[in-house]
């Protein structure tokens, strides 16, 4: 017998510095694309006003985001093999900047429903397609570290998004305009993404062809697990997502509160989202994925009942706040068991983005219709019906036999 042959990377303590640069770039790229999504979604309220929207004609717009990010999706994976991580990252960002400033001037300057959905597009693909080569970059990251750290760069993105939702909730208690608002944070976004993504891993040589690539993608789509995590991602997007598009607007709606504690609200459920996802590499490596997540996912389900049933406010609130923490995990680990395998990473993050991203393209416009008939709070308890079913998909993301485990010395003969 010879002896085990560990998988991961060395000691951290051995761990090139190159390694640990590229974990810190990655993890900026995750925050600055929370703090650009946030604050279009910290401003959802004040742009239906603008416009003067029903929640189903809201909905609709909403879907515009969701369609441009389904799109990128599609071949974000054959685009990051081409391009690297680095580049696709750095050209995504540059489109995430312009629909954001695009969405900001068109609502608050021109008053324009077209010009609003062109930009919502644009924000969509740009943030699709940095969505999967930034999840590949931080998978091939965490196999280098040998230890479970991708929650943690999605803690990264939330962090950003509880900074998107003060500065929108700052804003629009301030009154500033919608358009200077979006348009320095674009700026920002986009100066500090070109920074950070120099410091990512060097690009691997490869020589595979496009027709490699290709027939890896459409392999990849052939391939149970790969299809059920991407079920179960889809799941937890859409219990995610529908707060990101509706929890403002919801407890504007359905509490009676103003823009600035709908805000405020839609902060709390990305600080629970950023405590669960930091305190879950833990939990994760010394419990395994299976029951974390159903724990987790059962809490979710607990907290976003509470959260539309409760009655009173702060009850609400605390009940956002679980179903934050609860949701916190679902994504990033699915992620991380599409790339237990790294040299079929890019094809199976990809096939997994594009199913979850489903939940972004469908969500809206669904909770949308449902919120003109039930309210929009009321609609939010299609959260919770989903998420039950969804514990029988998470024996799926268990490591495959052979060496899918980031930490586990895989034994040999």
């Amino acid at each position: 017998m010879r002896s085990a042959e560990p998988v991961t990377a060395p000691p951290a303590t051995a761990v090139p510095r190159t390694v640990l640069a590229a974990r810190t770039g990655v993890a900026v790229v995750f925050a600055l694309n929370g703090l650009a999504v946030a604050s279009w979604f910290s401003r959802v309220p004040a742009v239906r006003e603008a416009l003067g929207l029903s929640a189903g004609r809201l909905g609709l717009l909403l879907l515009a985001m969701s369609a441009g990010a389904v799109l990128a999706l599609s071949t974000a994976g054959l685009v990051t093999q081409r391009l690297g991580a680095a580049r696709t990252v750095a050209l995504s960002t540059v489109l995430v900047a312009v629909g954001l400033t695009g969405v900001g001037v068109a609502a608050g300057v021109a008053g324009s429903l077209p010009g609003v959905a062109v930009g919502l597009f644009a924000l969509g693909y740009g943030s699709g397609t940095c969505d999967v080569a930034m999840n590949v970059e931080g998978a091939a990251v965490e196999k280098r570290l040998g230890r479970t750290i991708m929650p943690r760069f999605h803690a990264a993105w939330s962090l950003g998004s509880v900074a998107g939702a003060a500065i929108g909730a700052g804003a629009a208690r301030a009154g500033v305009p919608i358009g200077a608002h979006l348009a320095v944070l674009a700026a920002v976004v986009l100066g500090g993404t070109l920074l950070a993504a120099r410091a990512f891993l060097p690009a691997q040589a490869s020589t595979d062809t496009s027709a490699t690539r290709r027939g890896g993608l459409l392999a990849a789509w052939r391939e149970p697990r790969t299809l059920l995590i991407g079920l179960l991602v889809l799941i937890m997007a859409f219990a995610e997502g529908s707060a990101n598009d509706w929890l403002a607007v919801a407890f504007v709606d359905g509490y009676g509160t103003s823009e600035a504690v709908g805000a405020v609200v839609f902060g709390v459920f990305v600080t629970g989202m950023t405590i669960g996802r930091t305190a879950g590499t833990v939990a994760l490596d010394r419990w395994g994925r299976v029951p974390v997540l159903f724990a987790t996912i059962l809490l979710a389900a607990f907290g976003a009942t509470v959260a539309v049933l409760a009655g009173s406010g702060p009850v609400a609130v605390a009940g956002v706040a679980l179903w934050g923490l609860g949701a916190s995990l679902g994504f990033p680990v699915g992620m991380s068991a599409a790339a237990d395998e790294e040299d079929r990473a890019p094809a199976r993050v990809s096939v997994i983005a594009v199913v979850g991203y489903t939940a972004f393209l469908a969500g809206p416009p669904l909770l949308g219709l449902l919120g003109d008939r039930v309210g929009t709070l009321h609609a939010l308890l299609l959260v919770p019906v989903l998420l039950l079913p969804t514990l029988a998909l998470v024996p799926v993301t268990r490591p495959p036999a052979g060496g899918g485990g980031r930490t586990t010395p895989v034994q040999s003969s």
